[in-house]
């Protein structure tokens, strides 16, 4: 198992690091390789970190023989270690941060024995050509994981850029990433090839989740130590507005404000949406920052939060919403009506999650989240409104002509399997 030298040694044993970067995301990534089948039928178990003794790949949501709108499609993680946290010299966080699950200033910094792997992955983003950008707490670095060839990348923690305690990530249309970092009390700004352009501090204390307004040229930053969305110019990165009170140390339960939010994002319209992490809800903003509308309760069943943490918008205008402490990520329609969800108890088979923390979604409609305590990242495919439709036509037609055969007393056709993507519970209409 490799792990991250201290900085003295880094410098000798790189070439090392380079040349086995291969070979320990080749064993990180989730890949089904044995394609024989078996006497009995059996499907063959996924290879990888979490071998499973089924074909996830045929996981669905809602079952057959509803019409699927979400699928299952592939994870990444890292390997299971067996590993403890020295925890001495660091400052004790509130038992309100504790709560939310957010680090202060003060907390834990990166350290320098992780292995070179998926560790506690939070933040999430998809550039332009479908690369996947994950940054690790822990391990203190941003992975970057091709979907077409499975060839990983890294941002690193003292080459590329300095890190201390990462959070969130977007990335705007022309490939920029921004990255948050709590401990740094800043946004470092990175171009298309990695390299350190700019970064974002005015007025930040702690950053969590970023969201870009590629129409409106606005960064938006959710603060969990002030309790508020701060707006910058994209391209300046000047600060030009606060949404939300502030400066109430969790408390404040006002619409418009916030208590600790994590996640923000963005929709095509330019409206505003925010995981009000320790509120349990989601609030509305339009592009002005005025306050639109919310929704979301404190629970523990499908349609309740307990913890809301992730958030992202699909190409339909669906909020899809990672929830920590329920480990379920479900999908509202913008009056806050369950549309569908995923996940049900805790654990890390495919479909269920364990510390959901982030979601991303991006132009075709995948759906990626990320697990702290698996160390994980999977991926959906979200089936758009249009395409279910069309699946739910040529369902029906099919079913028709069956019936048609049936009442002629010929023998009917096995009905296909959906072409489309599937979903979980109940499906978006």
């Amino acid at each position: 198992m490799l792990y991250f030298l201290n900085r003295s040694s880094q410098r000798i044993k790189l070439l090392t690091v380079l040349l086995t970067m291969a070979l320990c995301f080749g064993l990180a990534t989730a890949r089904a390789t044995d394609n024989k089948k078996k006497k009995n039928n059996t499907p063959a178990p996924a290879a990888g970190p979490r071998a499973f003794k089924f074909d996830p790949t045929k996981l669905v949501w809602p079952s057959p023989p509803n019409v699927a709108r979400v699928k299952w499609l592939d994870y990444y993680a890292g390997m299971k270690i067996d590993y403890s946290v020295d925890k001495k010299g660091q400052q004790k966080q509130s038992w309100m941060d504790r709560l939310a699950g957010t680090q202060s200033a003060a907390d834990q910094g990166v350290r320098k024995d992780f292995p070179f792997q998926l560790i506690a992955p939070f933040g999430v983003a998809v550039d332009s050509k479908g690369m996947i950008y994950v940054a690790d707490q822990k391990v203190g670095a941003i992975f970057v994981f091709d979907q077409k060839t499975h060839d990983t990348t890294m941002i690193r923690n003292g080459y590329e850029a300095k890190f201390e305690w990462i959070n969130g990530l977007a990335i705007d249309d022309d490939d920029r990433l921004f990255v948050s970092d709590c401990k740094m009390r800043h946004i470092v700004v990175f171009d298309p090839k990695h390299v350190v352009e700019g970064l974002v501090t005015e007025g930040l204390e702690c950053p969590a989740g970023v969201a870009i307004d590629t129409e409106n040229r606005l960064l938006y930053a959710a603060d969990t130590q002030q309790d508020q969305v701060l707006v910058y110019d994209a391209d300046s990165f000047k600060l030009l507005r606060r949404i939300g009170t502030g400066g109430k140390n969790h408390y404040l339960t006002s619409v418009g404000d916030f208590a600790a939010p994590q996640g923000v994002a963005v929709d095509k319209d330019g409206n505003l949406y925010v995981a009000d992490t320790m509120n349990n809800r989601v609030e509305i903003f339009d592009a002005d920052g005025a306050f639109v509308s919310w929704f979301g309760r404190h629970g523990d069943g499908p349609g309740y939060f307990a913890r809301p943490k992730g958030i992202a918008i699909d190409g339909d205008g669906h909020i899809w919403v990672a929830d920590q402490m329920t480990d379920r990520l479900q999908a509202f329609n913008k009056d806050g009506q369950l549309l569908t969800f995923i996940g049900v108890g805790h654990g890390e088979l495919p479909g269920q999650f364990k510390a959901l923390v982030g979601v991303a979604i991006d132009k075709q409609n995948r759906i990626i989240t990320s697990e702290q305590e698996p160390g994980r990242i999977q991926i959906f495919q979200y089936v758009t409104d249009a395409d279910a439709a069309k699946d739910k036509e040529r369902l029906e037609a099919e079913r028709e002509k069956a019936a048609e055969q049936k009442r002629h007393g010929a023998a009917p056709a096995p009905t296909p399997t959906p072409q489309t993507t599937p979903a979980p519970a109940e499906a978006p209409k």
